[in-house]
């Protein structure tokens, strides 16, 4: 069994140039300029890791780190190679163009190769999006979304297949593809507008296919971690709707009877809307997916990992409690994991260290006009 030691985040303590010292998009997005994120975000996540777990990087033996949009020569993973002086066997693998979810794609790859390889391995699991060469300059409404979502961040969380030392044991990762739908394909796209300016374009009908993703994705989930009286009137509705040809809506589990904590995706407020009114969630349980938003906005992929460290910081975590991740991407993409905590952290502020008091806060409504 998958287990987790440890995961660290780049904090608001981690130093940052202020706001008002504006760069000029096209002077700042180079590729220089993107490495000098990498090692601001990154390494400075690396280095609190290995200060946490006492591990050194001499005792890594496998790097999954997943950046979708900054893909350079050499990798990521080269260069996280490179700083720490890895060993020359180690195994490492970079995941591109994977989307928001592509943090828990990096925990099932790394857990696929901790299950075949001898007890005590270390795996090393790096999610993070370099925005810096992939800010829109362009006009384009839908493409313009992404500037105000979007922000640096990133996390590293350290696996194992030995129980020394773990807090969190990986139950289970489903991973739900739609790609082969044309619709779904192009819903988080990146393209040119007119003007030849690359950008991200989000489609209009992205909730829609969010959903239809989530719930072919909980359709996998339910079976593995609900109890019985769940899924057998999950089982009804379902022989119900076939028989009579879809006329009753089809019956959505109640997840809160398997989990205790969720760590929803912080890509917007309308995702976490849907999800908990999907889910039929409480307001405390979607909090950690808000307040990430509202403080760190969205940091993709790593964004789960922020959701995590604010229950944690919070004091919410208890010995055996079960946390259901819920991350989505482009292609498009619904994955999610399941995790038990083994140990809850003694000393759990992590990016919330400054902060956390301050938290929860009252986001009012936004209406429209």
């Amino acid at each position: 069994m998958t287990k987790l030691l440890e995961r660290s985040g780049l904090g608001e303590e981690t130093c940052l140039p202020p706001a008002h010292h504006y760069i000029p998009p096209y002077k700042y997005c180079t590729i220089d300029a993107a490495r000098g994120e990498v090692d601001l975000v990154v390494f400075s996540t690396l280095d609190d890791l290995f200060a946490k777990t006492g591990v050194s990087p001499g005792a890594i033996d496998i790097v999954v780190a997943n950046c979708s949009l900054f893909c350079p020569t050499p990798s990521l993973v080269d260069m996280i190679i490179n700083r720490y002086g890895l060993r020359s066997d180690v195994r490492s693998v970079h995941l591109s163009g994977m989307g928001c979810s592509a943090g828990l794609i990096s925990v099932g790859l790394a857990r696929n190769l901790l299950q075949v390889a001898p007890e005590g391995t270390h795996a090393l699991v790096v999610s993070t999006e370099t925005i810096t060469p992939n800010y829109y300059v362009g006009s384009e409404r839908a493409m313009l979304l992404p500037n105000c979502l979007f922000r640096i961040g990133g996390a590293a969380a350290l696996l194992s297949n030995s129980p020394a030392k773990a807090r969190f044991r990986l139950k289970h990762v489903v991973r739900t593809l739609t790609g082969a739908q044309d619709n779904a394909y192009t819903c988080v796209f990146q393209q040119e507008d007119d003007s030849g300016n690359v950008g991200i374009n989000l489609n209009k009908d992205l909730m829609t296919i969010a959903g239809n993703a989530l719930k072919a994705n909980i359709t996998a989930m339910g079976p593995l971690v609900l109890p019985a009286s769940e899924q057998l009137l999950f089982a009804l509705s379902f022989i119900a709707r076939k028989v009579l040809s879809g006329k009753f809506k089809p019956y959505i589990p109640d997840f809160r009877t398997a989990f205790d904590h969720f760590c929803i995706h912080a890509g917007g407020r309308a995702v976490i809307d849907e999800l908990q009114r999907s889910l039929k969630l409480s307001d405390e349980q979607v909090e950690a997916s808000r307040m990430a938003l509202h403080r760190f906005g969205n940091t993709s992929s790593s964004s789960l990992w922020y959701e995590l460290a604010y229950i944690e910081a919070k004091g919410r975590m208890r010995r055996g409690d079960r946390v259901w991740m819920i991350g989505f991407g482009s292609g498009f993409k619904c994955n999610s994991a399941a995790w038990e905590c083994i140990a809850p952290a003694a000393d759990a502020q992590g990016p919330w260290a400054t902060s956390i008091h301050r938290y929860p806060v009252d986001i009012p409504d936004v209406l429209k006009h």
